[in-house]
């Protein structure tokens, strides 16, 4: 298949900075592979031994015993390493970031963890580093499923370092300024052709210009290296910043018109990914994030004159090992080059009872009877016993030197390995025990180190990689699960609303602010909950009451069956005062609709009093306007009435308003009974031809 010229360049990048990678590793390679070899020495593959020796003492039939006591104390390391996780801890750091963004961000992160088996790749890669030097792992993308085009992040682990090899030039020590990385795989010629048809089957040449293992496989290189594009970082006189390329095209006309711009120029760090085999570029695409996705854990590194030395803790071990081996060789070749302890005696002795004697070593004879007179009647010694073989004094103290310079070589002592000491109280027990893991705790600080690139690798990943509207899985630090959504397109890092039922909606925004990474390296959320429980339980035994008042809170530390629901139902009993003020969410949602309902309520009153109002201003009109109208009947009728009619139809006109306030028209009026008038004051009855309004 044709190559193009920018193919070719990139080609012949990769293998000019490989051969760099070959020069600055191939001693510490050579020094990994024995150091991992005499770790996993047993008394069948002589790992433990120099091959000479080993030989030469397999062809002079002397004992070449293996006793490995340097697996036992690497493994003291990285199972306890296995006992206190790190974890990530992500908070945010900015303006635009947000504390329960950051809560999400945690909880897609242990989701990925759990997802990709995330402590597999953790313990292997610490098993390497402490038993050779280095390990790896890898971050890696991959669609969800294969009918979907979401794709997730996944924690990988690298099953053999030696495939792995990183930039010789960086300086940090997790190594996040790496301005590249080769990762190899070896695929069977079949499967190679199967998979990428057109292409010649030549694998990657190693060291010495041969192709890796054999003729049947085919090494592929992932080759990963940065890109430094130049872009122009923008500032408006807000203090809002953008760089060039996040510009629309349709927009930068309006970004360089703006007044009281600040700019400068800046390099946006890109990651490219491409698939080598031989001199052919199988594949090249952009990898989404700005770190190079290779994870290293280091034992112990320094630069001594210019030149890196790196090393597990095995290499401190090899001496003192080699020599416990030695020692007990010797010792059992010492013993075993002595005779037997036969029986020494006269022949007449046995005359007779030969049956006897003959299997004296051999059966459990419950006697053994000989002769003890001869043919004179003179006595006959009985035989003896000879003395047993007996150890060598020099051995055995060989033995206990080597042994204690394992120990002194390694910084684990013998409370640190769980035998028993003279402590007797359980905190100075447990502070010898510390001790020994202060001597390692550079190994497992190593590893937090580089859990903790992890996560700046997968906080600059997950707003490219779920970059679409979608329902994600998180993971509580409790191993519990739920689901949220994202939006990569809103403004905010979160964005609350009610739905159509009236429910909240929470989106959020994983790319917006800026967040920081930190590493908490302790007990596991399941043991710090086992250590809770158990010291919540010894407090209740010597405090009863305690049991009363904090019953459902020991309930909710206990891992056994139907302990949540014990701890509900302790809770109920609780005293009034003990109780939490924390809601239940049913309690919660119901004062939310009792709220709401009592905001309605005081919006229809507040309408019902206008309106209330409005009605008696129209009431004060009507009253007016009747009082007018009658009054105006008075005046017009008044030329017909005599005067002591006009004068008692006013009067009574007047009294009707002043009795019956509530003139409304359409509404219907209480009847009100006019005050009687006694005769006395009552005026002339008007004649018949006129007319009353009462």
């Amino acid at each position: 298949m044709a190559e193009s010229k920018d193919d070719n360049k990139r080609v012949k990048e990769a293998h000019k900075r490989f051969a760099r990678c070959q020069e600055a590793e191939s001693e510490f390679r050579n020094l990994f592979l024995d150091d991992l070899r005499f770790v996993n020495g047993d008394s069948d593959n002589g790992w433990q031994w120099p091959e000479e020796v080993w030989k030469s003492r397999e062809a002079e039939r002397r004992p070449r015993l293996t006793v490995n006591k340097t697996k036992q104390h690497n493994r003291q390391i990285t199972n306890d390493a296995r006992q206190n996780k790190p974890s990530v801890r992500v908070s945010p750091v900015d303006g635009g970031a947000d504390k329960k963004t950051a809560e999400i961000i945690n909880g897609i992160i242990r989701h990925i963890e759990a997802n990709s088996s995330a402590d597999t790749a953790y313990d292997t890669a610490a098993e390497f580093a402490v038993d050779g030097g280095i390990g790896y792992w890898r971050v890696i993308t991959d669609y969800a499923s294969d009918d979907s085009f979401e794709q997730e992040i996944y924690i990988k682990r690298v099953k053999n370092p030696m495939n792995v090899y990183l930039d010789p030039d960086i300086q940090e020590a997790d190594g996040s300024d790496a301005k590249f990385g080769f990762v190899f795989e070896d695929l069977l010629k079949e499967e190679f052709e199967a998979r990428y048809p057109g292409f010649d089957a030549v694998g990657w040449p190693m060291e010495g210009g041969s192709d890796w293992l054999s003729k049947d496989k085919i090494r592929l290189a992932e080759y990963f290296h940065v890109v430094d594009v130049e872009d122009t970082l923008i500032a408006d006189e807000q203090g809002n910043v953008i760089r060039m390329s996040e510009v629309r095209p349709e927009d930068k006309a309006m970004i360089e018109a703006m007044p009281k711009q600040r700019t400068r120029k800046v390099k946006r760090r890109t990651v490219k990914w491409c698939l080598i085999a031989g001199d052919q570029e199988i594949e090249y695409n952009d990898w989404p994030g700005r770190y190079i996705p290779i994870v290293r854990v280091v034992g112990e590194e320094v630069d001594i004159d210019g030149k890196t030395e790196r090393k597990g803790h095995t290499r401190y071990l090899k001496d003192p090992a080699r020599m416990y081996n030695y020692w007990t060789s010797s010792a059992v070749e010492f013993v075993a080059l002595q005779g037997k302890t036969p029986w020494v005696g006269p022949a007449e002795a046995r005359e007779g009872y030969e049956r006897y004697w003959d299997t004296a070593n051999t059966a459990n004879h419950s006697y053994l009877p000989y002769n003890h007179l001869d043919e004179t009647g003179g006595v006959i010694p009985p035989p003896q016993r000879q003395q047993p073989p007996v150890m060598a004094a020099a051995y055995i103290q060989g033995m206990q030197t080597a042994a204690e310079e394992l120990k002194m070589a390694s910084g684990q002592y013998d409370a640190s390995m769980g035998a028993k000491s003279n402590e007797t109280s359980g905190r100075a027990i447990m502070a010898r025990q510390r001790e020994g893991d202060t001597a390692t705790f550079h190994f497992v600080d190593n590893v937090a180190r580089a859990i903790k690139y992890t996560g700046m690798i997968l906080v600059d990943l997950i707003p490219k990689i779920y970059d679409t509207p979608r329902v994600v899985r998180i993971l509580g630090e409790d191993g519990s699960e739920d689901t949220v959504q994202i939006d990569p397109t809103q403004k905010q890092s979160v964005v609350e609303s009610k739905d159509l039922a009236g429910e909240i909606q929470t989106i959020y925004n994983p790319g917006v602010g800026r967040y920081d990474v930190t590493v908490r390296v302790g007990p596991s959320y399941t043991t710090r909950r086992q250590e809770a429980f158990d010291a919540m339980t010894q407090m209740a035994q010597g405090n009863p009451q305690l049991l009363q008042q904090a019953g459902d809170l020991i309930m909710k530390a206990a891992d056994f069956p139907m302990a949540d629901e014990l701890a509900e139902r302790l809770e109920k009993f609780l005293p009034p005062g003990v109780k939490d003020d924390k809601e239940s969410p049913e309690a919660a949602a119901l004062k939310q609709q009792m709220q709401e309902l009592q905001a309605q309520l005081q919006t229809l009153g507040q309408e019902y009093n206008k309106l209330h109002e409005d009605k008696e201003t129209d009431r004060e009109k009507n009253r007016i306007a009747a009082f007018q109208a009658e009054t105006d009947r008075a005046v017009k009728l008044a030329p017909y009435l005599p005067p002591e009619s006009a004068s008692y139809l006013a009067a009574v006109a007047a009294r009707q308003m002043v009795d019956s306030p509530d003139i409304y028209p359409g509404v219907p009026m209480q009847p009100q009974m006019a005050p009687p008038v006694s005769q006395e004051a009552s005026p002339e009855a008007p004649p018949s031809a006129g007319f009353l309004i009462l």
